[in-house]
């Protein structure tokens, strides 16, 4: 870039860090935004697989692969699947040498990544309440308690709920239908172990193809995370007179609407450990997707990455693995291109392609999932794809990630 832009990155997830330390990689400045007090701040979620052909892309952009082989759990790509009854539909163990998708805690993605951008980069604590467009590309950002700043370029790397959103669109997310319940179990080869036999080294999807399912994740540190999946009503506790911060209550409504269930099944309603974000032992979390496709009229001087820009359902993996990408593609536009204007026109057009079909598909297969539950991904087939892509998009820098043929 041959002019010295003010960039502000609003969020330090994932995205927004990889932004921040691809920047500063090719000498460029920039600031962090953020309404944490720090990265460990609040519990960041469940594991996420780092696809070869996306998230590893920016990964190697960003100088860190070695840094996340030594957290990766390669071994956490098994899955298995299963009816209501118990019955195995279908399982898969990667090989050996099978690194198409490890998986990471999202907490351990955050704090690997916070780590590695420069002492000072990130300013915590600064909760964004508004931007203000200014004229020329430039805005000024409100914070809550009164701080300002402006900036030449504003990233907004903000999530679900993004503030800078609106500067470009005025599309907000829709409820999907499905509700999630999230738990989680500490300790499980001692406290829970047919739990822990159950989710194995990876994931378990249990689904009776009729709304209900138990998707369940191994993560680090002997604590496996579970999410029991319902085709809802937005306010199905107030419907069903549940409160969600009684657990025995929620308890007996899921024993009720999962009557019938496989009795191994049962301890992912009712023996969830208690702590931190799961004080009560169940965290409602409805499912939110914006429109998809979604693109929107350039506007200068402001962009967005990952969520902001095309949050989608949690099928196939490619919220995170696309935030990463984007970041890190951003990154190296605003370093190649003469001005912010020319980086963004390059690094829109790009990621519009790669994330339009990819939300649509993904959205589609939540769908499909709480309603027949009948299509089981060929996995071996689904990481092969992963290598031939990340192939491909070295070769052309640039070429689309793939989905399921």
């Amino acid at each position: 870039m041959k002019t010295t832009p003010r960039i502000a990155v609003v969020g330090a997830g994932p995205a927004g860090l990889m932004c921040a330390r691809v920047l500063q990689r090719h000498g460029i400045d920039v600031t962090v935004y953020d309404a944490d007090a720090s990265a460990d701040a609040r519990d960041a979620g469940g594991t996420l697989d780092l696809h070869a052909d996306s998230g590893q892309i920016a990964l190697q952009d960003a100088g860190l692969m070695d840094a996340f082989t030594a957290l990766a759990r390669p071994e956490g790509q098994a899955k298995l699947r299963l009816d209501q009854h118990g019955t195995v539909l279908a399982s898969f163990v990667p090989g050996p040498d099978d690194d198409a998708a490890p998986e990471i805690d999202r907490g351990q993605l955050r704090a690997m990544l916070a780590a590695h951008v420069a002492p000072g980069t990130v300013r915590w604590g600064h909760k964004l309440l508004a931007a203000e467009p200014l004229g020329g590309g430039v805005h000024r950002l409100a914070f809550e308690g009164g701080g300002r700043a402006e900036a030449d370029l504003v990233i907004g790397a903000d999530g679900a709920w993004s503030r800078v959103r609106p500067l470009v669109s005025d599309a907000v997310p829709r409820y999907s239908g499905v509700s999630l319940l999230e738990v989680r179990f500490d300790d499980v080869e001692r406290r829970h172990p047919g739990i822990a036999e159950l989710v194995g080294d990876g994931h378990m999807f249990a689904n009776n193809g009729d709304g209900q399912a138990i998707t369940a994740q191994r993560n680090s540190d002997g604590h496996i995370r579970c999410y029991i999946g319902m085709r809802t009503a937005h306010d199905w506790y107030t419907a069903a007179g549940v409160d969600l911060d009684d657990p025995a209550a929620v308890r007996d409504f899921l024993l009720a609407e999962f009557s019938g269930w496989d009795a191994r099944l049962l301890p992912f309603l009712t023996d969830a450990d208690a702590g931190g974000d799961h004080d009560h032992g169940y965290v409602n979390r409805p499912l939110y997707a914006l429109p998809a496709p979604l693109t929107w009229e350039r506007t200068p001087g402001v962009t967005l990455v990952g969520d902001a820009a095309h949050l989608m359902s949690p099928f196939g993996g490619f919220g995170a693995n696309l935030a990463l990408l984007d970041a890190a593609e951003l990154a190296r536009a605003v370093a190649e291109e003469p001005t912010p204007a020319a980086a963004i026109a390059r690094y829109e057009e790009a990621m519009f392609a790669r994330s339009g079909p990819l939300a649509v598909g993904a959205n589609q297969g939540l769908e499909r999932f709480y309603t027949t539950g009948s299509h089981i991904p060929d996995h071996a087939a689904e990481h092969q794809r992963y290598k031939e892509a990340a192939a491909a998009y070295r070769r052309g820098r640039g070429a689309p990630v793939t989905a399921e043929a």
